[in-house]
């Protein structure tokens, strides 16, 4: 293995990826991976559903944010790319065993609501069933907006959440349970800065929904923002970098800077709030009930994780109403098995680009990617005012959300599919590895050398 000497610039990359791996480390839970220091965003149907097919139950790759190793290029060195997609999966280790209370570990290592179980199609005889065998029923009600029965099961004291499944299956064969997974965000504020800005049609008159955690109306991207905000995690919502980010690559404009549907609407969705389990797939389910009751036509959740029932039966109501759902495929690199909600089918997915054009070397691939949009060399709000840089998949759904939603009126499937079929004309060939191409090149960030950089709040 060649020497790594302190001054070459292979040996400045590994350290800064291995730093970010330590931060992630030390990230208390998924809803704080966007809370860094400095001017880095680390975040913190009715009874009898028909069942859903089958998923496969491939285990996801540990992945992390892309740190800040270099503001003139996207190439990385294979030891760093495989520190940075490693830090995922170190960030929900710790999540486990530093709050024990809350979060357990499925039988893939994922996290999940610790002493709680999803159901899906339970018949009142069943609960019945259940309850005699120690469970307790937490909620039993349909989620507005999705026509979906779900029910929120406590688990008897000393079962593990594997053990309460195996359980429950075998109690109920004909209901279909699942854990309460943990979503994470799948992007990083703070790398390099970028293009200057060109003009886009005004979006006052549209209007997208954000699943995030709470976005800050800070000036100068944001402090116009028509946000309206409710939360779905327990304790309320909070600010976060990580979807203020989003919220001002969607509908953010400035002097020099604008989003995708600049002056839009947005509806955001918190479903982190101040937990550290927050981010559960209960909670990103119920928040596409009230978007759907909001009549959003377009929703972005820049979110991953592994796939889950509540979590697909949600989105496949959510299409069937004519709405656009949009996330990003990732950081797990390339040969990662996919990650959802982006690996639906319906879902637009999209992966992230560098300033050249190029696939992010630590962004997901897959015949599943829908678009590409850049997803480094740009920047986006920060909490506390002004803006910083970002990198990630997670940055790069924004864009095609926002630009999808300049094209729809309301949820319709109709305008659903034109708006796709619009978007896939002006979309740049790059290759099958990018879906119908690449997109939204010009929409975000200020001229490069005059980022602002300040702390996030919270």
């Amino acid at each position: 293995m060649p020497v790594l000497r302190p001054r070459s610039r292979r040996f400045r990359i590994v350290r800064a990826a291995l730093a970010c791996a330590a931060l992630a480390v030390g990230s208390p839970a998924p809803a704080q991976i966007l809370r860094g220091g400095g001017g880095l965003g680390l975040p913190g149907g009715p009874v009898g559903l028909p069942s859903l097919p089958s998923l496969p139950r491939t285990p996801a790759l540990p992945a992390a944010p892309l740190p800040d190793v270099t503001a003139t290029t996207t190439t990385l060195s294979d030891a760093a790319l495989s520190t940075v997609t490693r830090a995922r999966g170190l960030t929900a280790q710790r999540l486990i065993r530093e709050h024990r209370d809350l979060v357990e570990a499925d039988d893939r290592g994922q996290p999940v609501v610790r002493g709680e179980a999803l159901g899906l199609g339970v018949s009142d005889v069943a609960l019945g069933r259940l309850r005699e065998a120690g469970f307790t029923v937490r909620s039993a009600d349909e989620i507005p907006g999705l026509s979906l029965r779900t029910v929120v099961l406590g688990v008897p004291r000393g079962l593990s959440a594997v053990e309460a499944l195996q359980r429950l299956r075998g109690l109920d064969p004909a209901g279909q349970y699942e854990f309460n997974h943990l979503y994470q965000p799948a992007g990083v504020a703070g790398a390099a800065a970028a293009n200057a800005a060109g003009d886009a049609p005004d979006a006052r008159d549209r209007s997208v929904g954000v699943i995030d955690g709470a976005a800050a109306a800070s000036p100068p991207t944001l402090a116009n923002a028509r946000l309206v905000q409710q939360g779905f995690a327990p304790g309320g919502t909070r600010v976060t970098a990580h979807a203020t980010a989003v919220a001002s690559l969607i509908a953010g404009e400035g002097r020099g800077f604008r989003g995708a549907a600049p002056g839009a609407k947005l509806y955001v969705a918190d479903v982190y709030g101040p937990t550290p389990a927050g981010g559960s797939a209960e909670a990103v389910a119920r928040a596409m009930g009230w978007l759907a009751q909001m009549r959003t036509p377009v929703i972005n959740i820049s979110l991953v994780g592994p796939p889950n029932l509540l979590l697909q039966a949600a989105v496949q109501a959510l299409i069937a109403k004519g709405h656009l759902v949009v996330a990003p495929v990732g950081n797990d690199g390339p040969a990662a098995p996919p990650l959802y909600p982006a690996a639906y089918p319906g879902v637009i997915a999209v992966t992230g680009v560098g300033p050249d054009g190029r696939p992010l070397p630590e962004a997901g691939r897959g015949t599943h990617v829908d678009f590409a949009a850049p997803g480094a060399g740009i920047v986006a709000a920060s909490p506390g005012g002004g803006v910083t840089a970002v990198r990630g998949s997670s940055f790069a759904a924004p864009i095609v959300a926002g630009e999808l939603a300049r094209r729809m009126t309301a949820p319709d499937r109709g305008q659903a599919e034109e708006a796709v079929a619009a978007l896939t004309r002006e979309a740049t060939a790059r290759g099958a590895a990018l879906g119908h191409g690449l997109v939204g090149m010009d929409v975000p960030a200020p001229a490069a050398g005059r980022t602002e950089k300040r702390k996030p709040a919270g």
